[in-house]
């Protein structure tokens, strides 16, 4: 039996609802009366009766705690630090940041036959909102508006950079800071088990199997000159 209790989410249970009526009146003016339910242990609503000043006072505060997790939403902590590319705060916020090359632990499946255990990576840039994350390769060095973005040369990762979460339950709380956004993304990458490739596409010069193979076992840097480089430019990641 396998355990599945870390790939639920949230449940939430109904305790209450509302009915919105409209009475017409002859110069079509609307006039809406709302009417509360309270749930019972089924979910069935129980108990109608006019909306209280008190429920709605309730409500209201609800929405507003609500909208503003929502707006602190990629809020840093601190001063932004050289890592960060680019940065869009708010409910639809997203962040652009770089990582450089350094040695990780990565995790790969039994059929794939690699390691699993500490490896070099090359240096990083990710994009993430949240629910989805993009990665890309780069060159270790500061970005800039020129600087050209290489196939992530990973397994789980399109041609386009998305990565494929598989079953990893992403839960980003709306209110998350900048930085421990950061951390969760690269949590849910490294500490995820690399599969697979997608149709077609290789994303290293050679054979991807071997390479980490041989990275996972020897300790050696990364070597950039497997990168492939794509057509995507920083500026269509701001989009």
């Amino acid at each position: 039996m396998n355990d599945l209790t870390n790939n639920f989410g949230k449940l939430y249970h109904p305790v209450k609802a509302l009915i919105i009526y409209e009475k017409w009146e002859s110069d079509y003016n609307n006039t809406p009366y709302v009417e509360s339910y309270d749930m019972d242990e089924r979910g069935c609503p129980i108990n109608g009766h006019p909306l209280s000043v008190k429920e709605a006072n309730s409500f209201a505060k609800a929405l507003t705690v609500n909208e503003k997790k929502q707006r602190n939403f990629l809020n840093p902590k601190g001063l932004l630090t050289p890592n960060i590319v680019f940065l869009k705060t708010g409910n639809d916020g997203f962040a652009i940041w770089r990582t450089p090359a350094k040695r990780v632990k990565m995790l790969f499946t039994e059929s794939l036959d690699i390691k699993s255990g500490e490896a070099h990576v090359p240096a990083l840039l990710w994009k993430a909102g949240k629910t989805s994350l993009a990665v890309f390769a780069v060159l270790d060095e500061a970005i800039t508006g020129q600087t050209p973005l290489f196939h992530a040369p990973f397994f789980n990762v399109y041609a386009e950079g998305k990565v494929c979460m598989g079953n990893v339950p992403v839960q980003i709380p709306n209110d998350c800071c900048l930085e421990t956004f950061i951390e969760l993304w690269h949590d849910y990458f490294f500490n995820s088990y690399f599969s697979h490739l997608f149709g077609a596409h290789v994303p290293v010069k050679g054979n991807i199997v071997q390479l980490w193979q041989n990275l996972t076992t020897s300790g050696e840097p990364f070597p950039v000159e497997t990168l492939i480089p794509n057509n995507i430019t920083i500026n269509k990641l701001l989009q």
